[in-house]
């Protein structure tokens, strides 16, 4: 299949508009298809597609812009691919959103929104680089300059994004890890399979084995499953290393027991296997565990980056990892990715995204992070009164005005040693509330530079200013609830690119049902105070 772009397409004489009614058209320019077609799809770029296809070979492409928008739609409507594939031959506002009223076909089949899919998973498995993400982004951004949202306030929250598996105990993992391969086996008719292995292939074993057991029988149970599994992996002796059942079947065996004496037992905390990246379920390999606010979480997690203006709020940029990673790595990643900005940017994070090396790395990109819900330790606020210098690593003067006698470089640890002159604390109007050292000639600190950052946020947080940025990064919370309630982001494709290609779908979908929301002056936003 060759590559093509899509042309504006001029009207024919048996344009579907035509046939319209002045009633049935009014309808049609005021709903959300006339906005699509106007303001989104011309914005949907082709050209960074090319290298899903050949070039001059074949028959050429269904249109990209076609593919994106309709599977933009797709999600904003909540439809099958079988629903908008039918829906488009059906309905005018799909063909007019989709700017192919003048087909004599509509474009789309049963199998071109999957097959489009596909091309977009093996390319990013191949090269790493997401071409769906570019895509949405670049419609966000569009989204967000019509909205006349300058970027220059932005909030960031994350979201678990539960995977769509079943919860196994650990034995039910060994079981189904055996059970898979076992299958394979038989279905690529090996012979030799031992006997004792055969009943994993029979239909319903599972319920047998755990179901109609008797709760007194774990130990006999986890004994035969250790001893199956040890005879499954001598007769595979190492062959069919490239299925992928064999491949679960061996990351469990390693993952969940240990060979000891000759024999196999379930793996321990202190044998240094179990971790929160161990397999969960063979039907999504990729899925890892995190316990948040004492549930426990199985899947991925999403980072949610939302510009904010006056007309409202875009999700302008969003990332989705396994859930083991971290939210200060989130913005790590933001933050590197960034072009230095010529005017300050501020974004506002709870207090799990800021670290001293974020911090560093916001600097140098002219962005101010305002965390808010700061967990932890409650910082002195004494420290706050500190002056530093611009680079952040040096003390410039204690909360009473006096500079040091003598500052050291910052040791690996963050700390560092600063001594004043005794002389001027017998006046200072902090000698009550002053943890120093005093000797005769000098009073010594030890001080960290991340406690001095936190006591100073600490105190800007508790003023109006902090009062405001708190208000701000509130509204990013109803984000997580909006994408489960009306998006099903806990029902997404098992595997983390599928996963995340849905996921910015789904982004795509919201951000335009805002700018719907703009243009028909429908909008009833919460106050966001605007930072500049």
């Amino acid at each position: 299949m060759s590559f093509f772009t899509n042309p504006a397409q001029q009207m024919t004489i048996d344009d579907a508009l035509f046939s319209l009614t002045a009633r049935e058209r009014k309808a049609l320019d005021h709903s959300w298809a006339k906005i699509f077609a106007d303001e989104l799809f011309p914005k949907i770029e082709e050209e960074p597609f090319r290298v899903l296809y050949c070039e001059n070979n074949g028959r050429p492409n269904t249109p990209i812009n076609v593919l994106v928008g309709a599977s933009i739609i797709k999600e904003l409507l909540d439809y099958s691919d079988d629903d908008i594939v039918e829906g488009l031959m059906l309905d005018v506002r799909l063909q007019y959103a989709l700017h192919t009223t003048s087909f004599a076909e509509q474009p789309l089949s049963d199998k071109s929104l999957q097959h489009f899919r596909k091309r977009c998973y093996q390319y990013e498995q191949e090269t790493g680089n997401d071409l769906m993400h570019t895509c949405i982004v670049s419609l966000s951004k569009e989204i967000a300059r019509v909205m006349k949202i300058s970027g220059r306030t932005r909030r960031m929250d994350s979201m678990m994004i539960d995977a769509n598996i079943k919860k196994l105990s650990r034995l039910e993992l060994v079981y189904t890890c055996i059970a898979d391969l076992v299958i394979r086996l038989k279905k690529e008719s090996v012979e030799g399979i031992p006997e004792s292995l055969l009943h994993y292939a029979a239909d319903h074993d599972f319920n047998q084995v755990f179901y109609y057991a008797k709760n007194s029988d774990y130990a006999e149970k986890c004994l035969q499953l250790l001893t199956d599994a040890d005879t499954l992996l001598a007769f595979c002796g190492g062959q069919w290393e490239d299925w992928k059942e064999y491949q679960l079947f061996s990351r469990c065996i390693c993952e969940q027991t240990v060979r000891e004496g000759g024999s196999r037992r379930l793996a321990a905390h202190g044998d240094g296997t179990m971790n929160s990246s161990i397999l969960q379920n063979p039907s999504d390999p990729e899925a890892t565990f995190r316990s948040k606010a004492g549930e426990g979480h199985r899947g991925y997690v999403a980072n949610l980056e939302e510009s904010v203006g006056e007309n409202g709020s875009v999700i302008t940029d969003y990332r989705f990892e396994p859930n083991t990673y971290s939210d200060s790595q989130f913005l790590a990643d933001t933050l590197t990715a960034m072009e230095p900005s010529e005017k300050p940017v501020t974004i506002a994070a709870d207090g799990a995204y800021p670290t001293p090396g974020n911090q560093k790395l916001a600097e140098a990109k002219n962005v101010r992070i305002v965390s808010t819900n700061m967990p932890g330790k409650k910082a002195n606020g004494f420290y706050a009164g500190f002056g530093l210098s611009d680079d952040g690593r040096t003390i410039l003067a204690c909360p009473g005005g006096i500079g040091p006698v003598s500052c050291s470089k910052p040791y690996k640890n963050g700390q560092m040693r600063v001594s004043f002159p005794s002389s001027c604390c017998g006046d200072c109007p902090y000698r009550e509330e002053c943890p120093a050292h005093k000797g005769k000639r000098v009073s010594t600190f030890v001080l960290s530079l991340s406690a001095i950052n936190r006591a100073k946020t600490q105190r800007m947080m508790s003023g109006e200013e902090g009062a405001n940025y708190a208000r701000l990064r509130n509204g990013v919370e109803t984000l997580p609830s909006n994408l489960r309630r009306n998006y099903h982001t806990d029902q997404l494709p098992r595997g983390r690119l599928r996963g995340k290609l849905f996921f910015g779908l789904k982004i795509g979908a919201l951000n335009f049902r805002k700018l719907f929301t703009y243009r028909k002056g429908l909008g009833n936003y919460a106050p966001n105070p605007v930072i500049v």
